[in-house]
């Protein structure tokens, strides 16, 4: 009589996955569901025309993130206070108008939008060459600022005292005329008057424009205070690429109304082409504007 040896089976391994590795799938998973946070203001490839004939735009895009400090940089000419006239609706001043792409505030479309209702949206500029009311004084110059804003005389006394924080050198000179003032405390004025609008993003063009280093310094210190400790985000169109790249996060590169390069702010300021084209030195070391006249034949993007 035969016997028919049987193997021993093997317990059947479980098809249920380990936790750790639902646990990790599922954290994946949620990181893929979960969207990115839309930026406070988008520029999409926006193109702006002069008295119907001039193009001075070709398709600029760029965004400003909640509380960041984003830097537009390029020569004269480049179309960085255009880009911020567009952002602000100030261009039917100029003659000029978007006639493609589009503005995006907070998910809003901002383009036929008056600069009046931006104001109230929190976009506020600060001109290029220190607009002030020259026979007004700094003070009364402030408190323009906050016209929209209807506050009460207790309120706005609050706000001056807000902007005397940051600009003491103008509480000091709060009854001078501002047309008498010095360009660094003009530009201040400028400033602390777009801040008693309560603004979430300041547009500044060339803050740093005709001033001598050590007030561009004061200047821009001041600048980031506000952004680290009112949270208010900036739009920066300055031609000093180097104290622009010192202070900002992130930077976008005009060359003849187009963007040419982008990153943050540490990498463009570490950039080959940037330091040889913006700030005048490459590995050879500082170049004079005779070594680099001809430059537009080298450069990558052009």
């Amino acid at each position: 009589m035969s016997t028919t040896a049987t193997t021993p089976t093997a317990p059947a391994a479980s098809t249920a996955p380990h936790p750790a590795i639902v646990q990790g799938a599922a954290a994946a998973a949620s990181a893929v569901a979960a969207p990115a946070a839309a930026p406070l203001l988008s520029v999409n490839g926006i193109e702006v025309i002069y008295n119907h004939v001039i193009l001075v735009l070709k398709g600029v895009s760029l965004s400003v993130p909640e509380g960041r400090i984003v830097a537009l940089l390029g020569g004269n000419g480049a179309g960085k206070t255009t880009t911020l006239r567009a952002v602000s609706n100030l261009l039917k001043g100029e003659r000029g108008e978007v006639t493609k792409g589009s503005i995006v505030l907070r998910g809003e479309a901002i383009e036929r939008l008056t600069p009046a209702d931006l104001v109230k949206r929190g976009v506020v500029q600060v001109m290029e060459g220190r607009h002030c009311f020259g026979h007004l004084t700094v003070e009364d110059n402030l408190l323009a600022g906050a016209y929209t804003r209807k506050l009460s005389r207790g309120e706005l006394a609050a706000q001056l005292e807000r902007v005397y924080h940051y600009f003491p050198r103008l509480k000091q000179r709060r009854g001078s005329q501002a047309g008498y003032t010095s360009g660094g405390e003009q530009q201040m004025t400028a400033v602390g008057r777009a801040l008693m609008a309560d603004p979430r993003m300041v547009l500044l063009d060339e803050p740093s424009m005709g001033l001598a280093p050590q007030i561009v310094q004061e200047i821009f210190e001041i600048v980031r205070m506000l952004n680290q400790k009112e949270g208010v985000s900036i739009l920066l169109a300055e031609q000093n690429t180097n104290v622009a790249l010192k202070y900002a996060d992130y930077g976008y590169i005009l060359e003849n109304g187009r963007i040419v390069m982008d990153g943050e702010a540490h990498a463009l300021a570490d950039n080959e082409d940037v330091k040889e084209f913006y700030l005048g030195v490459s590995k050879e070391g500082r170049k004079s504007f005779r070594d680099i006249k001809s430059y537009r034949r080298r450069k990558r993007w052009l």
